[in-house]
């Protein structure tokens, strides 16, 4: 039985290990050809080995998705290798966690460079593909599909770079579902609980596995199955929204809405906010919690 992504091509980022891997290895068991993209070239080549291994297609890339140039690469490996491109998972991520007050701008810069120009260069390169293919009357069925955070969604206490960065990556994903709509290029992103590289030696007594064989909840494994389905043909209805996946947990999140509003037909006198704005917070849903307040 073909897996609901044969012939299907995609890139994947930061697929050396982790969720990454996870999703690596997912769209190859689903029949997609994949581009294993990692820094670790030794990590990336066990990937393309386990695919191949299991009868799937891959090869691997180590360039560097925060250079624009390199980024290119990658997108022309993928067409070279397997003759076409048709979805992106922006996965590859990194932490650098400080309270505010202790960030450096070192510390700020490599987050951002990873996480959100990391997330540019491969889509934009992708994007420019499918866009010539669709002018030329091709039909198109690209997916993007990026990785953001319950740090982006809530915030989290010490981590102030990350959660901008993977916001940043929430908002870039709205308008690129809105832009590239009418190409047949579709854009979510995920905000997935998992064990990573990014959470080794920091949560590893809460996300070790279970040593009574019960269900592995922060297994990366539970996530890839929606990363698989996104990439598909069978995603095409759903643009534009983050999903949340822990273990067996799966939700839409709801993000920024327009509130509960108040017009008062004139200018307001600044006395006059202060209350206005009370009754507004009253009026309007609870306030999610930042992570770790």
């Amino acid at each position: 039985m073909a897996g609901i992504c044969e012939n299907r091509v995609a890139i994947v980022t930061g697929a050396g290990g982790g969720l990454g891997r996870g999703y690596a290895l997912g769209l190859g068991a689903a029949g997609a050809s994949v581009v294993v993209n990692d820094i670790n070239p030794e990590t990336a080549g066990q990937t393309v080995a386990d695919i191949e291994a299991a009868g799937g297609k891959a090869i691997a890339n180590t360039g560097d998705i925060t250079n624009f140039d390199a980024a290119a690469d990658i997108v022309k490996t993928a067409l070279d290798t397997f003759g076409d491109l048709h979805a992106v998972v922006n996965n590859a991520g990194v932490c650098r966690d400080r309270m505010f007050t202790s960030l450096t701008e070192d510390d700020w810069d490599m987050v951002m460079a990873v996480h959100l120009k990391g997330h540019f260069c491969i889509a934009s390169h992708a994007s420019r593909y499918w866009r010539g293919k669709s002018k030329d009357g091709a039909a198109v069925s690209g997916r993007i599909i990026n990785t953001s955070s319950g740090a982006g969604l809530m915030g989290s206490v010490g981590q102030s770079n990350y959660s901008a960065a993977k916001a940043g990556i929430l908002g870039l994903t709205l308008v690129q579902a809105a832009e590239l709509g009418r190409y047949g290029v579709t854009a979510n992103a995920l905000a997935p609980q998992a064990r990573t590289g990014m959470t080794a030696g920091v949560f590893d007594d809460m996300m070790k596995k279970p040593e009574d064989g019960s269900f592995d909840q922060y297994d990366p494994a539970n996530v890839a199955p929606l990363v698989v389905w996104l990439a598909s043909d069978q995603s095409g209805h759903v643009n534009g929204r983050c999903f949340e996946m822990f273990g067996g947990k799966l939700s839409v999140a709801d993000g920024w809405q327009h509130g509960v509003e108040n017009d008062k037909g004139a200018m307001w006198a600044p006395e006059e906010i202060g209350p206005a704005v009370e009754k507004l917070i009253a009026d309007g849903p609870v306030q999610e919690k930042v992570y770790g307040a």
